[in-house]
């Protein structure tokens, strides 16, 4: 399933985009209000799509789209304004698409499914090693035989792939995989990496760093 940051400060239409998306049951969609509350949501978690309004309070959407493009994520604009040079100046900044408010809602889903096709989100399986891992039945199959992974194994081990042969602190991969923050006395991330480890007999391939965290290698 597709996860959606959706950053508006006008509650009825953040709400009706996710319910619009999520209707569809391809999507799942977190609202919130303010440009502070979307940088500190994409810091925390990992997004394939951002619909991001201009007119936010504390930090505007052009203001936070060069905060985005760090993180590799496509951008959809959603704003009131309809000024060309608004939408030329969000597409020069990287937004992938501009959607002016009021929309329909089978444009908003087209446009998303557009995006998501251009970056490769609907298709592409991951293969490592004897793994293959689908992101959006976020199913994981080794030689053949499908491997069971609770909800947040599975985001651990994509954050891991997604990030080969980089090394992840712990409080990293705490912080984006669990969205809090990290106390040095939990053993979750541990705990989890050992169950990936013997479920996919990935003993070699996800590297314990000294001091660091753990790193993933083919």
């Amino acid at each position: 399933m597709m996860k959606i940051l959706v950053v508006d400060d006008e509650y009825p239409i953040a709400n009706l985009i996710k319910e619009t998306l999520e209707g569809t049951g391809e999507y799942s969609c977190t609202c919130v209000y303010d440009g502070e509350e979307a940088s500190n949501a994409i810091e925390n978690a990992v997004f394939d799509l951002v619909l991001l309004d201009v007119m936010l309070p504390k930090i505007n959407g052009f203001e936070l789209i060069e905060y985005i493009r760090e993180y590799d994520v496509p951008v959809i604009f959603l704003t009131a304004k309809a000024d060309v040079r608004d939408r030329v100046k969000g597409l020069r900044l990287g937004a992938e698409d501009y959607i002016v408010k009021p929309f329909d809602r089978i444009e908003l889903i087209a446009r998303v499914e557009v995006v998501l096709r251009r970056f490769h989100k609907f298709a592409e399986k991951i293969h490592v090693c004897d793994v293959v891992i689908d992101p959006i039945s976020r199913s994981v199959v080794k030689d053949g035989k499908q491997i069971e992974l609770t909800y947040k194994e599975f985001d651990l081990l994509m954050l891991l792939v997604k990030n080969k042969n980089i090394a992840l602190y712990r409080e990293t991969i705490y912080e984006r995989v669990w969205g809090d923050l990290y106390d040095d006395d939990t053993r979750t991330v541990d705990l989890h990496i050992n169950r990936i480890r013997k479920k996919l007999g990935f003993e070699k391939q996800i590297q314990t760093v000294f001091k660091v965290g753990y790193r993933f290698v083919e």
